[in-house]
Parts: C-alpha cells; structure tokens; sequence
C-alpha cells in the first residue's frame, strides 16, 4: 500500500506547468471513436481514469498507443458495442462513451457507472437526451441496452446543465441525420475543447461555451491532431496549496478565465493573484482571512470540484466562512479527515461552515473522494508535524503525480509504499 508522507510548514515556490485536462481529456477519447481513423491526442496525463478509458477502447476492438504525454488512437478496427462492468465500476465518467458508440455502432450494451461516492449520480439526463435523438433504451438487472437504427436530429432541453449529457448528447448527435440544438447546454470549458476536436474531425458544431449548441449531424469524420486543454482544477489545487503554505507559484498552461472564481475567493482572503494570456500567479504571505459564502454551481459559478481544496486552504483563515454545496450531495466526506487534523468545521445537509484555528497538527488520514484526498493534502502542507495520507487511489485518479509537482515547488512530500 503506498501513501503520502507530507512535513508540513514548508512555502511554495516557483513555476509548474499544469497537466491536461482530466475532464476534458475523457470525451474527448470517447468522441475519438466516431473518426474511424487515427487521432493523436496530446496532453494526456498518466491518470487511472485515462488507464481505464485506454481500456474501453481496446475492449471495443481499437487500437491505442502512448508516446509519453501523447496517446494515438486508432478507431477503425472498432468492433465491439459493449463495456463490461468491471470497466464501468472503475469511473463514473465511462459512460461518456454511450452516445459515441450509438453514433458509430448504432447500439450500446452497459452497466451503471462507478467511480467515486459522491452521492446519487443518476444517468437519467444522458438517457432522456439519447432518446430524444431516437434510441430506445431498455435496462435489465442493472445493464442498460441501447439500440438505434438511425439517430434523428432534434432540437432537446436537458433539464439541468448537466456537462455529460451536453457531452453525450453532442456525441450522438454528430451520427444524427438532420440538425440538432441543444438547449440549456453545459458551458464549462471542457465542452469548448470537445468541440474544437469535433469541429478539427470535420464535424458541424457551433455554440459551445453558451448555453445552445447546433449540431449539424452526418459530416463524414476524420482523424486528427488535438491538444487538450490545462486542467483548471489541478490548478485550483496547486493555487489553494500556495494560498495554504504560503509562498509565490505561477501556474503555466490554463487560462486564468477558467479559474477565475477561485482565484477571487483567494484574492479576498489577502493572496495576491495575478492572472496572463496563459497563466496564473499567487503570493500568500501572513495569515489568511475568511471569504464571503462559497455557493458551488455550474460554470461559470463556482466549480463544485474546487469546494473541497478552498475549504482546505481557509482552515487557518481568521474568521468564518460558509460553503454551500449545490451541486453533489455527499461531497463534505472529507471533513471528518480534516477534523483528525485539529480543523472545526460544522456540517448541517448541503452547508459546511469553517471556523479558522490557529494551528493543524499532521495526522494518519484517508482519502474518501478525488477532491477530499486533494484537499487533505494542503492541509498537510500547513499543518505542524508529519500528515501520512493513504488511498491514494482516489487522486490517483485526477492528479498525475502530485507529490511530484508540490515537491517540485518546495514541499516536503513523498510517496512511500508499506
């Protein structure tokens, strides 16, 4: 078992370039499918969630090979319509590829998804938009079973704006005879990269960023070349690290718009930020002050993913400061960690309410979601004594070697396995 030894009171310093996308990189290997031909997409990091969507891909009969932060995928063997369930236990984020392969196969066998315990996830969003397009969908113990002859290009009104079924629904309706407009549409940034793959394929995609987007279905598609964007949440991270350990960092490879939000919560609580074409830059010195009310919501609000690691950063902030969680239900697991490490934080359903403490003691603590190890992690870089932090799978996850970037910019961090 390995785990993370942390000696916390050290600052950061220096510069780091931030690694792809984690969230954009799965749909845009998912979206791969429909080229019939080889792409080369670059930025991807070394994460298990990539692992496991090289692993669907192959299961599905295509061809993937890395060359270092590269993957070229080739989809034209692609035979196979289903993904076995030990795939989709290993990320909730497998079945991004439904509405590829009913583009491309014209059914889909599958499970319901895994991946971390955030609360009820229900894939109901995905399902009505598919359907919408002409898939009838039928579940028996567990599996769903998609078929569609000819997808049908219409327009649809997801009831939220959910960012996997904006993904699935574009998916499936670039294989859709006819034009489709989705409505109430996710904007977050990793729809703008899914279309800018989609439209580099040759297909007809317009709007994303905004809340309709008009998919022109039945361009014949090709492969390419795709650089996947900065992951802004990796970067939140290493900017609420700073924030916690104090120092100076400029971040390198996100534009500072996708991590704006957080960086303002940062500048209010007494960080200096400053933003360029293409990067960020933070100095913490003294004590942090508590924020106004954190309100997570869907981009351009408050990224949900981010609630977790802001908390982190404000444990030792002067004052009281509010989160509440509007998006996931279950996603303050973290707090019952943080408390072993002298943190007072009260939890009453979707709102968490920190009170700064003066001082955090490192503490043996266990990491219950991606977001939650991360933050459990800053903490421990501000924390007195040694903070040992084990499942590490969770980060594993979403971070391509965190202990080597933070120790990269001055933290005393190291992996070490039992």
């Amino acid at each position: 078992m390995s785990y993370l030894s942390i000696e916390g009171g050290a600052p950061l310093h220096g510069e780091l370039t931030i690694q792809g996308s984690k969230n954009s990189v799965l749909p845009v290997l998912a979206a791969t499918i429909l080229a019939r031909g080889v792409c080369r997409i670059e930025n991807c990091p070394h994460l298990r969630d990539v692992d496991a969507s090289i692993a669907i891909l192959r299961h599905l009969g295509c061809r993937v090979r890395r060359d270092g932060t590269a993957l070229e995928v080739d989809t034209a063997p692609m035979a196979r319509c289903d993904i076995p369930d030990e795939l989709m236990r290993e990320m909730r984020s497998s079945v991004i590829f439904l509405g590829a392969i009913l583009a491309r196969q014209g059914e889909a066998v599958l499970s319901y998804p895994g991946g971390c315990e955030l609360g009820p996830r229900p894939i109901d969003l995905h399902l009505a938009a598919l359907r919408e397009l002409g898939t009838e969908i039928t579940e028996r113990g567990g599996e769903l079973r998609c078929k569609a002859k000819c997808l049908r290009g219409t327009d649809l009104t997801l009831a939220i704006p959910s960012v996997g079924a904006t993904e699935n629904a574009i998916l499936a309706a670039c294989g859709a005879e006819g034009t489709s407009v989705i409505y109430n549409a996710a904007r977050e940034p990793e729809i703008v990269d899914l279309q800018t793959l989609l439209r580099s394929m040759g297909a007809r995609v317009n709007g994303a960023g905004g809340s309709i987007i008009t998919v022109e279905g039945g361009a014949p598609l090709h492969g390419c070349t795709h650089r996947v964007i900065g992951d802004r949440i990796v970067c939140a991270t290493y900017l609420c690290a700073a924030a916690a350990a104090g120092g100076e960092v400029r971040l390198t490879g996100v534009d500072y718009r996708a991590v704006s939000t957080v960086a303002l919560a940062l500048a209010e609580s007494g960080c200096e930020v400053r933003s360029e074409a293409d990067a960020v830059s933070l100095r913490s010195a003294g004590a942090l002050r508590s924020v106004r009310p954190v309100r997570t919501a869907p981009y351009p609000g408050f990224p949900t993913d981010a609630q977790p690691v802001l908390m982190a950063a404000l444990l030792k902030s002067e004052g009281c400061t509010v989160f509440v969680e509007n998006i996931f239900e279950n996603r303050y697991r973290h707090v019952d960690e943080l408390s072993r490490m002298g943190a007072e934080i009260r939890v009453a359903g979707r709102v968490a309410v920190v009170n700064g403490v003066r001082t955090l003691h490192g503490a043996a603590v266990k990491c219950t979601d991606l977001r939650g190890g991360a933050a459990l992690v800053i903490a421990g870089l501000s924390a007195e004594g040694t903070t040992r932090v084990t499942e590490l799978t969770h980060i594993d996850r979403g971070y391509d070697a965190i202990e080597r970037d933070l120790a990269a910019l001055g933290a005393r961090i190291r992996r070490e396995t039992t």
